[in-house]
């Protein structure tokens, strides 16, 4: 972009002006007044990039300054398209130039799509940033409601069209309940992400790029002094997380600040081992690496641990006063913020008691068939002695040792690339990107999830990760091995969000964006996909891809009743503990996830479900012209969308096919 200039007068009555234009989001007005409602650092969908980390999402923003688009797109959209391009081609020219202004504005998001451009900063999480970049946006779909109407475009163009409208209003209804999101848990929160960012995101390919790094290092300050004041503000409005996510917290950020240079334990801390290992892999000069090495260490020193005491100082305090309260019901219009939840992660009409008793039903169906197989192995006892069986008999176990964690990686990189080899079979789209498996690192290794998929970088400079939590090796039993490679590597995550981002003549928008119910109903829905690639040849895994169905099932009870029903965390984690055959610990992991993270997790089963039904609709009235790899292309040849658009999308797949 040629110039980026700042938006006159102030973010609010920016966003004041774009909203009273717009009388569809007049709401929005009413409910904040004020700044009430925006805040902090996690930047979610509030533009149009979602950059995922499978459960640790960094916020991905701004850039340093509150930038309009470019001078061009401000004030005339279309002026850089020549005049015989059809409407369409000036549409998909004009997404393009939002995209590119809004990742010009987010340094994070150009790391994350492989570029080195604004290299050394960070985004600015500011409300006022907040305010900004969703005024940008909104004002951005009034442009295309006014220079694009859907019958003058294709088909695929029509799609971009509404995809862009709805991703606005759930923007617009995201940004409502900003301040009930809480900055810093054990999940997502931003004390891990964001030296998690450094670690996995910043690449150093030369000094420059090391320089960068450092200057990150020292931006980091500026960064967590906003969100520490954010997270301030919200505690006072009676938004703070239950006392048990704080320990976690202080955990991770003393983690951070262990080790050299801040002491003299003997082993470097995660940033300085990270820069240091990346900076020895260059071609450069002893002397230069030492002077970069001793820069970083400074920085870490003089601006890294400053901030991230205040952070432990902030946590100290609040979790002294804190409740335990665990549901978000006890938040202000906590109800009406899980409603929101839902509907921005679910994507279907479904309300909280529907869901719960939606997670009934599959518990009771999956059960049945667990019943079944424990008959199969010729287990005497029943299903809940089957449960306690798998869960502590050795044999289902790697050793809680270095080997041990080495051996589980060998074994699900072996399964990854047996399952590659059998694509074709019942695929015809195939990803370029690789994918690889690794361990999460020992940093956040105790607060984070069991495994996440983290994307490649579309320029190839990057694979795709496999992430699974090797902490306590009783957490990831051996039989569930082969259904979570399945899920957050091939044919799941890995292949949904790889091919998305490869499409052609797709806009960028709808490439790098995401729908938590199509992606993670990709990602459950390819557990049973390793049935009809002739995998699960052992009952015993068999056991184990229902046992992860059955933990995404519980899920919607527990989910709900947490957040709906007020169940306490012990509650639910008797649920689980009754219901399935999880270990304790994984189970402790996964309620603390869905207490911080609330909704999030309603979207798998909903997801997977919709696929499945869709699937066996085709089949059923496709018969003999059913073709499996042309249905499973069908569901991913558009990339992510909304699951009601997905149902529409292959209803018309099969209207097609009968021809």
């Amino acid at each position: 972009m040629s110039t980026r200039q700042k938006l006159p007068g102030s973010g609010l009555e920016n966003v004041k002006n774009v909203l009273r234009k717009n009388p569809q989001f007049a709401f929005f007005l009413v409910d904040f007044g004020g700044l009430a409602g925006f805040g902090s650092g996690e930047r979610e969908t509030m533009h149009i990039t979602q950059v995922y980390w499978r459960g640790i999402a960094l916020a991905a923003a701004l850039g340093l300054g509150v930038m309009a688009p470019s001078a061009a797109l401000a004030q005339s959209p279309a002026a850089n398209v020549t005049a015989p391009l059809s409407q369409t081609a000036r549409f998909n020219a004009f997404l393009e130039e939002i995209y590119e202004a809004e990742i010009a504005r987010s340094p994070e998001a150009q790391t994350f799509l492989g570029r080195t451009t604004n290299y050394d900063r960070w985004d600015d999480r500011s409300e006022k940033a907040a305010i900004a970049e969703l005024a940008i946006r909104v004002r951005m779909n009034a442009e295309i409601k006014k220079r694009f109407k859907p019958a003058d475009l294709d088909k695929a163009a029509q799609l971009s069209h509404r995809l862009f409208a709805y991703e606005t209003e759930r923007a617009v209804e995201s940004a409502r309940w900003r301040r009930h999101r809480y900055i810093f848990n054990q999940q997502n929160g931003a004390q891990s992400a964001i030296p998690a960012f450094l670690i996995n995101q910043h690449r150093i390919a030369d000094i420059p790029q090391a320089e960068a790094y450092i200057r990150r290092l020292a931006g980091i300050r500026p960064v967590m002094a906003e969100l520490v004041s954010q997270a301030r503000t919200r505690a006072k409005a009676g938004i703070a997380p239950p006392a048990w996510v704080y320990d976690f917290v202080i955990n991770d950020a003393r983690n951070i600040v262990a080790g050299a240079p801040f002491d003299q334990s003997g082993k470097q801390s995660p940033l300085l081992e990270d820069f240091t290992g990346k900076v020895n892999a260059l071609k450069i000069a002893d002397s230069e690496k030492t002077r970069l090495i001793a820069a970083a260490g400074k920085a870490l020193t003089d601006h890294v641990k400053p901030a991230y005491e205040a952070l432990i100082a902030l946590m100290q305090t609040q979790k002294a006063v804190a409740t335990p309260d665990d549901g978000v019901w006890k938040l202000p219009k906590g109800d009406q913020y899980y409603a929101s939840e839902i509907r921005r992660y679910v994507t279907l009409n479904l309300g909280a008691v529907e869901i719960h008793e939606l997670g009934l039903r599959e518990v009771a169906r999956i059960h049945g068939e667990m019943n079944a197989l424990r008959q199969k192995v010729g287990f005497s006892g029943d299903l809940k002695a089957f449960f306690e069986f798998t869960r502590s008999d050795p044999r289902f176990y790697y050793p809680n040792t270095p080997e041990g964690r080495a051996e589980y990686l060998k074994e699900a990189t072996r399964v990854i690339d047996d399952t590659r080899a059998r694509l074709p079979t019942i695929f015809g789209i195939l990803p370029k990107a690789d994918v690889v498996v690794k361990a999460v690192e020992p940093f956040r290794e105790k607060s984070a999830g069991k495994a996440f998929y983290q994307r490649p970088a579309p320029n190839g400079t990057r694979p795709g990760v496999f992430y699974v939590n090797l902490y306590d090796m009783a957490n990831v039993p051996k039989h569930e091995l082969e259904a979570l490679a399945y899920h957050e590597g091939v044919p799941g995550h890995h292949m949904q969000i790889a091919i998305a981002q490869e499409l052609k003549d797709v806009p960028s928008f709808r490439r790098f964006g995401g729908y938590t119910a199509y992606s993670e109903g990709w990602g459950l829905y390819s557990e049973r996909l390793g049935k009809d690639l002739g995998f699960y040849t052992d009952p015993y895994s068999d056991f184990g891809r229902l046992a992860l169905e059955l933990w995404r099932a519980c899920r919607l009870v527990t989910d709900t009743g947490i957040h709906h029903k007020k169940w306490s965390r012990a509650q639910a984690i008797q649920y689980l503990l009754d219901n399935t055959p999880n270990p304790k610990g994984d189970i402790e992991k996964g309620i603390e996830r869905y207490i911080v993270f609330p909704g999030q997790a309603l979207a798998y089963t909903p997801g997977m479900l919709k696929i499945a039904e869709l699937r066996a609709k085709a089949s059923l009235e496709l018969g003999t012209k059913f073709d499996l790899g042309a249905f499973h292309d069908a569901v991913l040849k558009d990339g992510p969308v909304p699951l009601l658009i997905l149902e529409e999308n292959l209803n018309a797949f099969i209207a097609a096919q009968k021809g």
